[in-house]
């Protein structure tokens, strides 16, 4: 990649194994850190540490899903102003409405593609680093 803007750190939470990778192999190769989460909660416990610069959180997971999760991180003071891009197998405008209401700054449809991915942290992942 020609750009010198260093990386960011992103944080992927799916339950699907397939899209934690596809997203992390994407992501590496765009010069990012990345920390994969397979659930709301599994996150939650991984957001303090981490301190990511985007998110990107699936809808439909077990236990707490994408909107609960997001929800929660937009409530906590320390990551209130950190980026959600909501992921979701559902194109529906019900769903991005939901995402917006919760927080999230935008929506990608899986499966996305590496290009979709990094244009989503170029585009939200700048406006947090501080």
């Amino acid at each position: 990649m020609s750009s010198t803007e260093p990386g960011h750190k992103v944080l992927v939470i799916d339950d699907s194994n397939t899209i934690r990778r596809s997203a992390e192999i994407f992501l590496k190769q765009g010069g990012h850190e990345v920390m994969l989460a397979e659930d709301g909660f599994d996150a939650l416990s991984k957001v303090n540490d981490f301190k990511p610069d985007i998110i990107f959180c699936d809808i439909l997971m077990p236990r707490l899903d994408g909107y609960q999760t997001c929800a929660i991180i937009k409530k906590n003071v320390n990551f209130s102003s950190v980026p959600v891009v909501m992921l979701s197998s559902k194109d529906g405008v019900f769903d991005k409405a939901r995402g917006r209401m919760v927080g999230s700054q935008d929506y990608l449809t899986k499966p996305f593609t590496k290009d979709q991915l990094l244009q989503a942290v170029r585009q939200f992942g700048t406006t947090h680093k501080e």
